[in-house]
């Protein structure tokens, strides 16, 4: 009762508190990222080997084996190691325990592969490390395409120009294009002439690398004046190749143009991306697992409005894929059900309480709980998406019951105990203050079971029961405080007598159906009350309503009468009731 009758004696202390949670949940949805799914954090390392030439059985005996055993033994936290070997490659997926530090792993992941090198094939690269994050998927894909450029024209542009300008926003990650051909200088050499010269094609490959070399020459200062001396060591133009020397044969030095031709070509293509049955070149726009979808492609969308303007003439840049879209249809839809779920049950409460200030103290106190919950989620880093969402709109009907049991014992002691209403406001938030908090405990223990679970299974209904249970904790919260001020704010007005509204007519008429339904419940347990009695004694049993048994056994005490009827209910209405239920069938139509 402190609680209650602190709000009602400082009650601008929690008006002031409204407005922080009204202000700091707008705030929070603001900020929060959506998404469809809470973000997935399954602590996966990849490891990727490549030598290319290298055959399948020798890469996983070189490479895999030994890549395997150091990592085993010099990173801590291993869960499970999977390995993959193909023709030239060596995939490793590093599964670790849920508590380790990533990072830490990463770094010791890199100073093993590092030194398991010496024992590996002789120039065989670092590995590529990648972490996997099950939050990072493609939200975009974005279409090169031309009727008057190449395909390896389309790969620079979508390399070089569009990936870099696109690369600064925020969340996102850029892998190379699909598609196209990736530009290589390459030299075709004519066997019948190289075998004339009497060279090999490893004579051609040392002198281009020879002749094609970017080295530091230092300085010269003559005089006053410092110069940056430059060598002529760097072919300028692709036609200059063709003058590289080979080697003197025959008193005679041998080009590259007199065994081949150098050219500005591509390397062998490794897949074709086709948009309408026109080649083009695809670009994938990753997601990083902390950013959200809809800012991420709002933002990707925004600096595709000046690429194209920007663009080379005949160049398209078209999207083929937005998952922005699929997002916001399904927050949307999440957020119209919950809507769909809180007008229902505000038309229950107008139903059957029959008062307008009554459904609207309700509908006060179910925006500020759901406000709060995510006000709790955004602090712990959770995200706005179907799960969330779903947890608030499965609490919505929930989150009536304390303000709604408030409301209904104020009224009791307005009308029948005929209490002033500030008191009868402070006894009857008071009264049950214990009850509902055993009832919200028992529903918040429910839900809580879920950070229990393991796997993935454990970021995706987390944040759904613990949105239920932030919801359900502020919604008590709220009717020890707010719900009572805002009781005696709006029911000091109300007139709960001759009023002949056509409102109040349709209540009295859902009054009266709702009294004739428990008449008839009441004359059915006196039916069933004579078939016993005739069945246990042979004789017909004074027809005495088991109701007016109950009454007979009521106290003076209305707490103790309420536990009466609910004991009394609650053990003739056990399983037995319906074989009674069936066996009065032919009962009914002899004496009824």
């Amino acid at each position: 009762m402190g609680i209650v009758r602190f709000s009602l004696r400082w009650p601008y202390t929690f008006y002031v508190l409204a407005l922080l949670i009204l202000f700091l949940g707008v705030t929070a949805i603001r900020s929060m990222p959506a998404d469809i799914f809470p973000e997935i954090n399954i602590p996966v390392v990849t490891v990727i080997w490549q030598e290319t030439g290298l055959s399948t059985p020798e890469m996983e005996q070189r490479v895999t084996t030994y890549s395997e055993y150091t990592i085993s033994s010099n990173v801590n936290g291993i869960k499970d190691i999977e390995a993959q070997t193909l023709n030239g490659i060596s995939v490793q997926k590093i599964f670790f325990q849920p508590d380790v530090n990533l990072d830490l792993a990463i770094a010791q992941i890199v100073s093993a592969t590092n030194a398991v090198r010496v024992v590996l094939p002789a120039g065989i690269q670092p590995p590529i490390i990648v972490q996997y994050n099950a939050s990072s998927v493609p939200v975009l894909q974005i279409s090169l395409s031309s009727d008057t450029l190449g395909e390896q024209q389309l790969y620079d542009y979508g390399l070089y120009n569009l990936r870099q300008r696109l690369a600064p926003i925020h969340g996102v990650t850029f892998p190379t294009p699909a598609g196209g051909k990736y530009r290589q200088i390459m030299v075709d050499i004519d066997p019948v002439k190289l075998q004339a010269k009497g060279l090999t094609p490893m004579d051609v490959v040392n002198a281009v690398n020879a002749q094609n070399l970017t080295l530091p020459s230092g300085t010269a200062k003559i005089g006053d004046t410092q110069y940056t001396v430059r060598t002529n060591a760097m072919p300028a133009t692709i036609a200059d190749l063709n003058d590289i020397p080979i080697k003197y044969v025959n008193g005679a030095l041998v080009f590259v143009k007199d065994v081949g031709y150098v050219r500005d070509g591509f390397a062998v293509q490794q897949n074709i991306v086709r948009q309408n049955g026109l080649r083009s070149v695809l670009l994938s726009v990753i997601k990083n697992g902390n950013a959200s979808t809809l800012d991420v492609v709002s933002a990707v969308k925004k600096a595709l409005q000046i690429a194209r303007q920007a663009a080379p003439p005949g160049l398209h840049i078209s999207e083929l894929f937005d998952q922005s879209v699929f997002v916001s249809d399904a927050v949307t839809a999440v957020v119209r059900e919950g809507a769909i779920a809180a007008g229902l049950t505000a038309l229950m409460i107008l139903v059957f309480l029959g008062s307008w200030r009554s459904t609207l103290v309700v509908m006060i106190s179910i925006p500020l709980a759901v406000l709060s919950s995510l006000i709790v989620l955004y602090f712990l880093g959770d995200t706005i998406n179907t799960m969330t969402l779903g947890g608030l709109a499965l609490a919505v009907g929930i989150l009536v019951d304390d303000s709604t049991v408030t409301i209904e014992n104020t009224h009791r002691l307005l009308s029948e105990e005929g209490m002033p209403l500030p008191e009868a406001t402070l006894h009857g938030a008071a009264g049950i203050a214990v009850p509902t908090l055993v009832s919200t405990l028992a529903i918040s223990c429910v839900f809580t079971s879920v950070i229990f679970l393991e796997g993935p299974a454990k970021y995706l209904f987390t944040p759904l029961g613990l949105a239920v249970v932030f919801a359900m904790l502020a919604s008590y919260g709220l009717s020890r405080t707010l719900t009572p001020i805002t009781i005696g704010l709006l029911l000091k007005g109300e007139v709960h007598s001759g009023n002949q509204g056509w409102f109040s007519r349709l209540n009295g008429r859902i009054e009266q159906g709702f009294e004739r339904m428990r008449s008839s419940y009441a004359e059915l347990l006196t039916i069933f009350g004579r078939m016993d009695g005739m069945r246990s004694n042979g004789q017909p049993a004074p027809e005495v309503p088991l109701v007016s048994v109950v009454r007979d056994t009521l106290s003076d005490n209305d707490a103790e009468n309420d536990r009466l009827r609910y004991v009394w209910m609650l053990t003739y209405t056990q399983p037995t009731m319906l074989k009674r239920i069936a066996s009065a069938i032919p009962f009914l139509y002899q004496h009824v």
